[in-house]
């Protein structure tokens, strides 16, 4: 078993992805710490494990809190062997349309948040010898897609901080960084997403809906953390090909996406400026 006997703390736990690599970590072996803002969802995630789990439930916005809880989690199982960053939000809303303090709480939840965290971490897994820090960013950390604007440039950051976060500790602290980018994964990360308000948006996408299973999406990251990998991308179709393409054809990449947003602006301006919303139906499909 690849992660037998080892002590994996996952943010953002109570469902979605974070709920199912609990699950494919504990069928490996591995014992987990589970945190969200939900205990009883976390309750629900732990009844389940086949090996030990310790909830640990916070707000992953709340930097007071966290020195206790990296206390508490180090101090479980004396360390954390890996500590996998997954809480976040999303956003579907036009930048033209967005107030400002959508961005904020993007920014807070999505990039702060899990830096903050990890940096209380390092020295610990530093003076320890070495430990793994994973990142749950997304496709939108490397493509910049409409109606995410605020999405994307937290998820773009979360890669910047991993990478140069690599750089410095791989090799010197044995600390092993590794990013995830996840395309559609069918859970309720658009349901959840944030409106141009701030507002919870209150239904999916049809690309979410279409997309990979949780359970597969976990198995493939662990397939990847087990054979070392530093980046692994998660996606189908459009998504994977978008990926690469940043990098292989970026103007080509520029044009497609130009498109899409030209879409949803007349479709904006066709549904009535500032109180339009996206179609579940077309978000990504066209």
């Amino acid at each position: 078993m690849r992660f037998e006997g080892r002590t994996i703390w996952i943010t953002g736990a109570s469902s979605g992805i974070g709920a199912a690599l609990a699950t494919a970590f504990a069928a490996d072996g591995a014992n987990l710490i589970l945190s969200g803002r939900r205990p009883d969802a976390l309750d629900a995630v732990a009844s389940g494990l086949p090996t030990q789990s310790l909830v640990l439930p916070f707000e992953t916005t709340d930097s007071d809190a966290l020195p206790v809880a990296v206390e508490t989690a180090w101090a479980w199982r004396g360390g954390v062997d890996m500590l996998v960053n997954n809480a976040g939000i999303s956003q579907r809303s036009l930048a033209i349309d967005t107030v400002p303090e959508v961005y904020r709480r993007l920014i807070d939840t999505d990039l702060l948040a899990p830096i903050l965290l990890t940096q209380l971490l390092l020295p610990l897994m530093a003076e320890r010898g070495g430990g793994h820090v994973v990142a749950i960013s997304s496709v939108a950390g490397r493509v910049g897609t409409p109606i995410r604007t605020g999405y994307c440039a937290a998820k773009h950051g979360l890669i910047g901080y991993m990478d140069a976060l690599r750089a410095e500790v791989e090799q010197a602290y044995g600390i092993k960084v590794t990013n995830v980018l996840p395309g559609s994964i069918r859970t309720n990360v658009a349901a959840n997403a944030l409106q141009a308000d701030g507002s919870r948006r209150g239904e999916s996408d049809a690309n979410i809906e279409s997309g990979i299973d949780p359970a597969e999406c976990a198995r493939r990251i662990l397939d990847g953390l087990a054979a070392g990998a530093r980046e692994i991308i998660v996606a189908e179709g459009i998504e994977a090909g978008a990926a690469m393409l940043r990098f292989q054809d970026p103007e080509r990449l520029f044009d497609l996406t130009a498109r899409e947003g030209a879409r949803l602006a007349a479709e904006r301006e066709a549904g009535g400026g500032p109180g339009w919303r996206p179609d579940p139906a077309k978000v990504n499909r066209e």
